[in-house]
């Protein structure tokens, strides 16, 4: 029996007080629709079709895959009324999966459990037990808390007694594609609101006999809603809790857990230790032994074992080989590999380069577009002049080389194996290797010469 999934996209958001749709809103580098597909992914569905309505070109836009169906609710009228549009088509046989794509937090574990009994033919509820139930529709039973679900009443319907009950309707459901659209086609707008609530599906189950079925989630976590930007904040501080107990489990030591952040997939080596207020970005790999200073950013880069980034770093597409040392203060710029057992060090800002073995650029120095080999010692204050105005332009350095302190290498420029750059050199022309090159102009002292004198207004 295939599953069909089923996200409703379409709402507004108008408490998020933006112009952004509300499911692009971004939760740990992702939109919250986007972590409600991956979690739907993981179930393996036969299709998964997306209801949008609000800025839905927008919504469409960042999504540019063709796996998704796209169905527009022009008008919104109701969970219902979107359920209903999403219907056709889908084989009878299937179980509808029904996510929100402002519910991102739900588990694929969950999913599954859901899913499993809809497929004893039953309506499958998501239910959860919350302290404050305000917002949510309550969960109606017969014969008090044991009894079987015969209802879910929206909080504005509900009465005092009803807004007592703290077992709360999630609004994820999972159902026979037959039975859900024939209960669908039969919601009334008879409420309050003037709209179809997909909840009165439950009501009209239990009148058919149709065993309506409770699903506890895992965690109230999981189901938490997106409202506002204070739930969206408070959905960050939960992705970051469950990241940092997968890491710690995995025996990666953080010097603090309650403050890392990770947008994407970080792979861990054994032994690696991250300090506080790190944020990972897109595809990180860090090798044995690494260590990762505290304000430090990382995306979609590669530290090799036993390297140390120090404090106040951002790389970005780095290709970091083993035992190599970078910081504090350093930006490694995309393009860049550091082969092994070097150093780009305090304020060194490198772009589209190699860096050879045991080669080290200190502090205080550019290198853009420059293939540098083994053994270079590259002095503070060094500048690769790579760009002419119209064109990026190579540096190439020998292994062995000795670049002096304040030097400029105008290129497209070679500096030969063994060479060494006097301090203070404007380099234009190829340097021969094993030979000192010196180009300053003469050093003149002026006899005489005074400072010019404030004028006394």
């Amino acid at each position: 029996m295939a599953t069909t999934v089923v996200i409703l996209a379409a709402g507004q958001g108008k408490r998020m007080r933006s112009d952004l749709p509300k499911v692009l809103h971004p939760l740990a580098g992702r939109p919250l629709l986007a972590h409600v597909l991956a979690a739907a992914a993981a179930l393996r569905p036969r299709e998964v079709r997306v209801v949008h309505g609000h800025g839905g070109e927008r919504v469409r836009a960042a999504f540019p895959d063709q796996r998704i169906s796209w169905v527009h609710q022009a008008e919104q009228q109701g969970t219902g009324h979107a359920v209903r549009l999403a219907l056709p088509r889908i084989p009878a046989r299937d179980v509808v999966l029904v996510l929100y794509g402002d519910v991102p937090l739900v588990q694929p574990a969950t999913l599954r459990r859901l899913v499993a009994r809809a497929r004893e033919g039953k309506l499958a509820l998501l239910t959860a037990g919350f302290a404050d139930p305000t917002g949510y529709g309550r969960i109606i039973r017969a014969a008090g808390r044991r009894g079987g679900i015969i209802g879910i009443v929206e909080e504005k319907d509900a009465t005092p007694a009803q807004r007592a009950i703290r077992e709360i309707n999630t609004g994820l459901m999972a159902c026979p594609a037959g039975a859900l659209a024939r209960m669908a086609a039969r919601l009334r707008a008879n409420n309050a609101q003037r709209e179809y609530y997909l909840t009165d599906v439950v009501g009209l189950a239990v009148k058919a006999g149709m065993g309506v079925a409770a699903v506890a989630a895992g965690s109230v976590d999981e189901v938490m809603g997106i409202n506002d930007k204070a739930q969206l904040a408070a959905a960050g501080c939960v992705l970051r809790q469950r990241t940092a107990a997968t890491l710690l489990q995995a025996g990666v030591t953080l010097v603090d857990p309650a403050r890392i952040d990770v947008h994407g997939s970080l792979r861990c080596g054994r032994d690696v230790t991250i300090h506080p207020d790190v944020l990972f970005e897109g595809d990180v790999s860090l090798g044995d032994g690494v260590i990762v200073g505290p304000f430090t950013r990382i995306r979609d880069s590669r530290v090799g074992t036993g390297s140390v980034i120090h404090s106040h770093c951002v790389l970005e597409s780095a290709d970091v080989g083993e035992r190599c040392e970078i910081g504090p203060f350093a930006r490694v710029r995309p393009g860049v590999k550091l082969v092994g057992d070097g150093r780009i060090g305090n304020f060194v800002e490198v772009k589209k380069s190699t860096i050879g073995r045991h080669s080290k650029v200190s502090h205080l120095t550019y290198i853009g577009d420059a293939t540098i080999g083994e053994h270079v010692n590259v002095g503070a204050g060094t500048i690769t002049c790579n760009y002419d105005g119209a064109n990026k332009n190579r540096t190439v350095i020998g292994d062995h080389a000795f670049i002096g302190s304040g030097v400029e290498l105008v290129a497209p420029v070679e500096v030969g194996a063994g060479a060494t750059i006097g301090a203070g050199s404007t380099i234009s022309k190829d340097a021969p290797p094993g030979q000192l090159t010196v180009a300053r102009s003469r050093q003149v002292t002026i006899a005489g010469w005074k400072r010019p004198a404030r004028v006394r207004k």
